[in-house]
């Protein structure tokens, strides 16, 4: 179990996240909506031990991940919003250098490696350096080498930015696959359809701070509204989009 304890973030005096506080369960893969700037992404980048919380504390199996963090991040795969690949490098480099940092022999990374390019669809781009790659097929090798090494907990911030269908498609299917098999694994997305399909659990966090834990369902009993996208409406946006929607209409009309 993964297990967040009341965490704080600030960055100065502002707070990005405030008394954070839920836990993450083998097989369980838990959607984590919110706005731009709800603080989702400081969330992930703390539960990576990318950032330190101001307050609180994270545990995985009972122990805190600072008291050996090393080991901690051994066992994590991240998927980061912003890309942060070395550009230089070719895919099969990138996945390399990954690879052995994760301690794999050069025998199981050759295989590792040519398969996920081939499954991905990047066999004949792996050599070419990732500067001259579209952002989906960056995509692809941020989501190979996140589970490279067969990682028990699973980090996604916006994991299919920039992908095509198919590949999205893979990737969703991919997620179920690896939550049957006991991973832990939260999905930071925009994309609600895509949560409200596979994800059994939906957390929503506004202004740095938690508004909704629940599956789709009891959420959707409980408000006695449809979907997702009604149920996140309600709890996040503080204006009517078709309202919004209209006045932006009316803007770009105006002639004097």
């Amino acid at each position: 179990m993964l297990e967040l304890k009341a965490i704080t973030k600030r960055y100065s005096a502002i707070p990005a996240v405030r008394g954070v506080s839920f836990a993450l369960k083998p097989g369980e893969i838990t959607g984590y909506l919110g706005p731009n700037g709800a603080g989702k992404s400081t969330t992930i980048k703390m539960m990576a031990g990318l950032l330190d919380p101001t307050e609180g504390e994270i545990l995985y199996q009972g122990h805190p991940i600072r008291k050996n963090m090393f080991a901690y991040k051994a066992i994590v795969g991240y998927v980061p919003e912003q890309s942060e690949a070395y550009r230089h490098l070719s895919a099969w480099d990138y996945l390399f250098m990954v690879g052995r940092l994760r301690g794999l022999s050069d025998v199981l990374l050759r295989a590792k490696v040519t398969e996920l390019m081939h499954f991905f669809g990047l066999s004949s781009e792996m050599d070419m350096a990732m500067a001259s790659y579209s952002k989906g097929m960056v995509q692809k090798v941020l989501i190979s080498s996140a589970l490279l090494h067969d990682p028990d907990v699973i980090l996604l911030d916006e994991p299919l930015s920039g992908l095509d269908v198919t590949t999205a498609l893979i990737v969703k299917d991919l997620l179920v696959l690896l939550a049957r098999e006991k991973k832990i694994i939260i999905y930071s997305s925009h994309i609600l359809e895509v949560v409200e399909k596979i994800c059994s659990r939906v957390i929503i966090i506004d202004k740095g701070i938690i508004s909704a834990d629940d599956s789709v369902e009891n959420l959707s009993h409980l408000m006695n509204l449809p979907s997702l996208e009604e149920i996140f409406s309600r709890l996040v946006v503080s204006e009517d989009p078709g309202l919004t929607a209209r006045g932006i209409v009316e803007t770009i009309r105006r002639e004097s």
